[in-house]
């Protein structure tokens, strides 16, 4: 993976070379609320959220709750353009999402109870027969189905993976250490849900000292309406910036 600048050391038999000149930023501009920005495309990454079978697929654990689950599907061409985008300029993109151990020794009961309580005493972990599924698998254990990336969107290998346990990615996970590494400043957020696991991680970018943007059709809710809206709202007005994907991929097809 090539982010346009040096982050590394370069060692020979006579010197360590610490310094890591940054170049000249790659500049894209964009449409944007509260206001229209710039980024530097070398250090800006794609940050999607929970887009996995059990959140977004039939078959999966929200479809067995009831869940219509169309919403989500519906914004998976917004998510595609922007991640093709991106790969198009050589920026990393990011899967988070949940992949809970098999003793659940991590997930304390806080975290545990609102997953059980939605979903009838069935939560993180827990075994799920599934309906579409010829075999059972537990509830966004890492490793199973349900944890998994939907395939509508098609992840590479050369993506990268990051497992989270709570609703924000940041906490107790390897991902604020992995964007450091990168020199990574900005963040371009998408997934579900808007109002919950999306936003949590977004505000916490936002603490660590992260720009922030929420694509706004590229993240969705089994929440009523009015929580996607206030989410963009807190967004815009306290932690960071929102566009829709057709105003990102045109503002890196100009940069």
């Amino acid at each position: 993976m090539s982010t346009g600048r040096r982050t590394g050391y370069v060692v020979t038999d006579e010197l360590v070379d610490m310094t890591r000149p940054a170049g000249m930023p790659r500049t894209a501009t964009f449409p944007a609320q509260p206001q229209n920005i710039a980024i530097d495309l070398d250090r800006t990454a794609v940050v999607i959220v929970d887009m996995q079978n059990d959140f977004c697929s039939h078959g999966g654990w929200f479809h067995t709750l009831g869940v219509d689950v169309s919403p989500v599907h519906a914004i998976y061409p917004n998510i595609r353009r922007v991640i093709g985008s991106a790969r198009a300029k050589s920026m990393p993109i990011i899967w988070v999402g949940f992949g809970t151990r098999p003793d659940r020794a991590n997930l304390h009961p806080i975290t545990r109870y609102p997953f059980a309580r939605v979903g009838g005493g069935m939560g993180l972990g827990d075994p799920i027969t599934g309906t579409g599924r010829s075999e059972p698998h537990n509830i966004l254990q890492k490793g199973s189905w349900g944890a998994e990336v939907v395939p509508e969107l098609a992840a590479q290998p050369g993506d990268i993976f990051v497992d989270k346990h709570r609703i924000s990615g940041f906490i107790d996970t390897s991902l604020d250490s992995i964007l450091r590494n990168l020199d990574v400043k900005t963040l371009a957020f998408m997934g579900v849900n808007s109002d919950e696991c999306v936003f949590g991680t977004l505000i916490d970018a936002s603490f660590h000292g992260y720009d922030t943007i929420m694509i706004e059709d590229g993240t969705a809710t089994s929440s009523p309406p009015a929580c996607h809206d206030a989410a963009l709202y807190q967004v815009r007005f306290c932690f960071g910036f929102t566009m829709t994907s057709t105003e990102w991929a045109e503002g890196l097809e100009g940069a």
